[in-house]
């Protein structure tokens, strides 16, 4: 049985998998500008033994089957997805670790954006719930997030509302995005002022928060518009909320691998 892969795109997608863990590599493609850039990342990948090679862009787009490809790709390992074990969540806790959580968002390119932001707020964990409307970190998610993957770890829960209760019972603020009745006033000074940390929950692009994990939450905000348009994308929504809730973690890291 052949093993699952993942195509990355991008030097800085390729560089920060490699920085962050060089054995998942498989395979290794660039174009002949890029090659001038990956001397190291070859001489390691020669040293083990991996196939890397110069092809021509059309080749390149066909590998990465996009012709956003930003002349480099590498075949890697996926990352294993893993449910947070009571230790994991108990850590969090007596950290105060920020999480965000996403509550069935099905668009890849809405994944990649909100793991972006998260790496750039210094947020290390987003857990995302095993149900089939929920996009995976795939190859697309991998390109928007800009390297952003290799900064954070991403938790599958088979049970999200029982999570969340989890985390409530924890000590955290689970605070919900409602696109509507949320309460606007709520600040990250009122919030800080509980002393209590915080996990950010994003609902569903189409439906938003399901019922089940709208009870689960134990605050729910909305960020008020003029209401010409309903919303805001998901991904636009979370770094707002993740900025005006004051949601910032420890300076950027790479995670350590998580592949089964």
């Amino acid at each position: 049985m052949k093993k699952p892969e993942l195509t990355l795109c991008g030097i800085g997608a390729v560089k920060a998998r490699f920085e962050s863990d060089p054995a998942s590599f498989i395979r290794l493609f660039f174009d002949e500008a890029n090659g001038r850039r990956l001397g190291p990342l070859c001489k390691a990948l020669a040293a083990a033994r991996k196939v890397y090679r110069c092809v021509p862009p059309e080749e390149l787009a066909k590998i990465a089957g996009s012709l956003h490809h930003g002349g480099v790709v590498a075949i890697v390992e996926p990352a294993r997805l893993a449910a947070p074990a009571p230790r994991d969540i108990a850590g969090w806790a007596a950290r105060r670790t920020p999480l965000v959580v996403l509550d069935r968002i099905g668009n890849p390119h809405n994944l990649g954006a909100i793991v972006r932001t998260a790496a750039f707020f210094g947020i290390a964990d987003i857990i995302i719930p095993a149900h089939p409307d929920a996009a995976l970190p795939n190859d697309a998610a991998h390109r928007v997030a800009e390297g952003g993957m290799e900064l954070v770890r991403v938790w599958r829960t088979p049970d999200l509302p029982a999570l969340l209760r989890t985390l409530a019972d924890a000590g955290y603020d689970v605070v919900g995005a409602a696109t509507r009745g949320g309460d606007p006033e709520t600040t990250a000074a009122d919030l800080a002022a509980t002393r209590k940390p915080l996990a950010l929950v994003l609902g569903n692009e189409e439906s938003g928060l399901s019922p089940a994990v709208t009870k689960a939450c134990t605050k729910l905000v909305t960020i008020q518009g003029h209401g010409g348009v309903e919303s805001l994308n998901v991904s636009v929504a979370g770094a707002i909320l993740l900025h005006a809730l004051g949601l910032l973690g420890a300076p950027a890291r790479k995670v350590s691998p998580n592949r089964g």
